[in-house]
């Protein structure tokens, strides 16, 4: 009898050892898990913004649908200004062998040319969860009433987090809505001017 209780407290005492040793290890689980996740999505993000900054660049505007962007990224064009010889050569120069050429190149021969793995059709998509990126292009009247195009591509922690421990995703929001931060990943703004930053930056 004494064998058997023996070998129950040595069974609790295991149990009770491993209960604990992953509640301890649960928060290190969650903060490793957000470091991969942010990564997959700050990348996103930044493809997002290069695509906007080539779409205004073109149009004047950014654009407030994936479908718009994915669109300009198959079948339109940028503008690229060419320098044939050097400013710099005063030769040159004075027989007019200096010029600049205006030409044509698809965005897609453009853009992401030397990315591993790029695919357009995804790019709307939040990594791992499947689903879709906030994105939004608003004018915005400055105090000079100068207007000014802004976008703004966001995904909340409950979107990109989702599938992690849900306390630590909340307690996570409060933590960010409590220093006034976006709880979240996000790139530009359309409630003010900030030259397309991401919050991570």
């Amino acid at each position: 009898m004494k064998t058997i209780i023996q070998i129950i407290l040595g069974v609790i005492v295991v149990v009770l050892a491993y209960l604990l040793y992953d509640s301890l290890m649960e928060p290190i689980r969650f903060k490793e898990a957000v470091k991969y996740r942010n990564e997959l999505v700050v990348q996103r993000l930044k493809d997002i913004r290069e695509l906007q900054v080539a779409y205004k660049d073109r149009y004047g505007r950014y654009s407030g649908g994936f479908d718009t962007l994915i669109n300009f990224y198959k079948n339109d064009s940028l503008k690229i200004v060419k320098q044939i010889g050097s400013w710099d050569d005063s030769l040159a120069v004075a027989q007019k062998l200096v010029y600049t050429d205006t030409i044509r190149v698809a965005v897609k021969d453009s853009l992401f040319r030397n990315v591993a793995g790029f695919n357009i059709d995804s790019i709307a998509i939040v990594p791992l969860v499947r689903e879709p990126f906030q994105l939004q292009a608003v004018s915005y009247m400055s105090i000079s009433k100068v207007v000014i195009p802004l976008f703004e591509a966001s995904v909340h922690n409950d979107v990109y987090l989702k599938g992690l421990d849900r306390q630590a995703i909340v307690n996570l929001s409060d933590e960010q809505e409590n220093m006034n931060k976006y709880p979240g990943i996000k790139v530009g703004s359309v409630t003010q001017p900030n030259n397309n930053a991401g919050n991570w930056e």
